[in-house]
C-alpha cells in the first residue's frame, strides 16, 4: 500500500488488533461451501494494506479460491498451490472467463521443496518475476476436516508435532520466494483435544520464528460468525458448553510476520 499523506483518513483498512467483522462478504466469485474457507474480508484487508496493483500474491492452501477472487477484484496477481485436485478444478472453472490478472494454479505437496521450487519458479517465470510479494497461509487446523485421501495431506496429520514440522515445511518453501522486507501472513485457529485446549495458532507462530528470519509484526484476534460446522446448532453447543467447564470457539488468529532482509 501506498501511503498517502493528503488522504490516509479515507483509508478503511483495519488496524486493530481485534477484527469484529461480522458476515462474511458476499458478490462476485465469492463462495462459502466449502470446509474451513475463511471470510473474504481477511485477504481484502490483507492484500490491500501490504501489496499494490500489479504485485504477485501466493497462497500456499489456496482451498476454493478466496484469496484469488480477492485478487482479481484488487487487481493482484495470484500464485496458488493445493493438494486437491477437485477444488482447482472448481476455482479454475470459475476464473475461465478472467483475463484481468495474472494467475497460476499448481496441484502440488507445498512440504515437498523439489516439488514446490519446480512449480513456482515456473510460475514466476511466465509472470516475469522472480519474488512473490505477500504470502497467505490459512492451513488445514489439523485433521478436523479431511479435504483428501492423500498421505502427504496435512489435513491427515493427526500427530501434533508432525503437523507443526510439516507445516513449517512448507512456511520455508514459500517465504524462501517471498520478497525481503515484504509481509506474510498465517490465518490459524486452536482445536479442543483430550479436554483442553490445543493452542495450535501459537505453536505455529512459536516455530515460524524459530525456522524463518522473520519478525512478528502484529497477532490479530478475528470473530468467527457463521461457522458452517455450528450452523443451525448454536443452541445445541451452547447447551453442551454450559453442561460442561470449555467455552464455544468463536475466534482466529492472524499472525503477520515480515520477512527479514
Amino acid at each position: 500500500m501506498k501511503f498517502d499523506k493528503e488522504h490516509w483518513k479515507d483509508i478503511d483498512i483495519n488496524i486493530d488488533s481485534l477484527w469484529l467483522i461480522g458476515p462474511r462478504a458476499k458478490g462476485g466469485k465469492r463462495t462459502n461451501f466449502y470446509h474451513g474457507n475463511f471470510v473474504p474480508q481477511i485477504p481484502d484487508h490483507l492484500i490491500r494494506r501490504y501489496t499494490d496493483e500489479n504485485d504477485t500474491v501466493l497462497d500456499i492452501f489456496m482451498g476454493s479460491g478466496t484469496t484469488l477472487f480477492e485478487c482479481e477484484r484488487l487487481n493482484r496477481n495470484f500464485i496458488g498451490f493445493d493438494i486437491n485436485q477437485d477444488i482447482i478444478d472448481f476455482v479454475e472453472n470459475k476464473m475461465k472467463d478472467s483475463n484481468d490478472i495474472k494467475y497460476c494454479i499448481n496441484n502440488c505437496d507445498v512440504t515437498d521443496a523439489v516439488e514446490f521450487e519446480k512449480n513456482i519458479v515456473a510460475d514466476l517465470k511466465l509472470m516475469g518475476k522472480r519474488t512473490v510479494d505477500f504470502l497467505i497461509a490459512h492451513p488445514p487446523y489439523m485433521d478436523i476436516v479431511k479435504f483428501t485421501d492423500r498421505l502427504e495431506d496435512l489435513s491427515n496429520t493427526s500427530d501434533l508435532n508432525e503437523f507443526i514440522r510439516r507445516f513449517t515445511l512448507a512456511m520455508e518453501n514459500g517465504v524462501k520466494y517471498l520478497k525481503s522486507g515484504k509481509h506474510f501472513a498465517v490465518i490459524v485457529g486452536d482445536l479442543y483435544r483430550n479436554s483442553e485446549v490445543l493452542p495450535l495458532g501459537f505453536y505455529l507462530m512459536d516455530s515460524i520464528k524459530r525456522n524463518i528470519k522473520c519478525k512478528l509484526k502484529g497477532i490479530v484476534i478475528k470473530d468467527m460468525v457463521g461457522n458452517r460446522a455450528k450452523i443451525g446448532l448454536e443452541s445445541l453447543w451452547r447447551y453442551k458448553c454450559l453442561k460442561s467447564d470449555y467455552f464455544l470457539f468463536k475466534h482466529e488468529y492472524i499472525f503477520v510476520f515480515k520477512k527479514g532482509v
